[in-house]
């Protein structure tokens, strides 16, 4: 997929269908699941959403001064096979299956950019990548903790996106929070104590600035981080987020990083009747496709 951001809605995936071997380089995967939301759903069409109004939104990127038209290619998969039975469990077997299933074709050059959905599908590929790389730092821009250990009996839940990633971390793995402004006491009690949590943008952008440009990182990005002024269009908005200049300075220091996954979740397009967060978040899929942009013989 070239010269657009994303392709306009596509098939959903499957597999050998689609592709005959290991897809090589950054490709794009929706993933249509909310079936654990617990306020407000609607995250389900965040993919679809995003594709609509991309094809409207300008290739070049000022912030980075680079350009799609310039990168290496990189593809839309279109979505996982995620059913909808309204049972919270049956309907996440099937996103691990349609997984498993996106798995067998990638290799360890590939890099995954998913959009959500709802939190709770970052887990598997999160999984994947802390495999892959035994020293991987896990980047979690949030309105909420995620720390729960499961969430209205439900261990997979979007409240539990982050613990459920740490149930696949190793001894060299690391997470680093930012933006976390909601949460239990005792979620909190244990950012600090384990010390992944950064309440200032400047000492965020710090710690972001000491890491090797080796080591690699995968960021996990909740829509809610924002501002709810900035993009009401999430089904558990909290005051007093990031504006959308916070967010570039520091996709402007991931460029300069070996970003080796991520995803974007939570848009419930519905929710905003302006359309305007759907924009925001193609814009911001825009800035992080570029990020993701391998260095060296990428630009024509």
């Amino acid at each position: 997929m070239k010269n657009r951001i994303l392709q306009p809605p596509a098939p959903a995936y499957q597999g050998a269908e689609i592709s005959a071997g290991p897809l090589p380089g950054l490709n794009l995967v929706g993933v249509p699941f909310d079936g654990t939301a617990c306020f407000r759903k609607g995250a389900a069409a965040g993919p679809a959403a995003i594709r609509r109004v991309s094809e409207h939104i300008e290739s070049y990127s000022p912030y980075l001064d680079l350009d799609l038209e310039e990168i290496a290619p990189y593809y839309d998969l279109g979505d996982l096979t995620v059913t909808d039975s309204g049972d919270p469990s049956r309907d996440w077997q099937s996103l691990q299956d349609s997984f498993a299933g996106l798995a067998d074709d990638l290799d360890e050059s590939s890099r995954i950019l998913a959009l959500g959905g709802e939190h709770s599908i970052s887990t598997p590929f999160v999984a994947r990548c802390l495999a892959l790389y035994p020293d991987l730092i896990l980047l979690h821009l949030d309105a909420h903790a995620d720390l729960r250990d499961g969430y209205q009996g439900f261990a997979y839940s979007h409240a539990a996106a982050v613990r459920r990633c740490l149930d696949h971390f190793g001894p060299g793995h690391r997470l680093a929070q930012f933006g976390v402004r909601s949460g239990t006491r005792a979620e909190f009690a244990w950012m600090r104590r384990e010390r992944t949590l950064y309440a200032e943008l400047a000492d965020f952008i710090a710690f972001l600035e000491k890491i090797p440009p080796e080591k690699p990182l995968y960021l996990t990005l909740d829509l809610d981080c924002f501002d709810p002024a900035c993009l009401p269009g999430t089904g558990t908005p909290e005051a007093g987020g990031e504006d959308f200049r916070s967010f570039m300075e520091i996709v402007t220091i991931l460029k300069k990083k070996r970003v080796v996954g991520g995803d974007v979740v939570e848009l419930a397009p519905a929710i905003d009747s302006t359309g305007n967060s759907e924009v925001f978040a193609a814009t911001v899929v825009r800035e992080l496709i570029l990020a993701m942009a391998e260095e060296g013989g990428h630009v024509r």
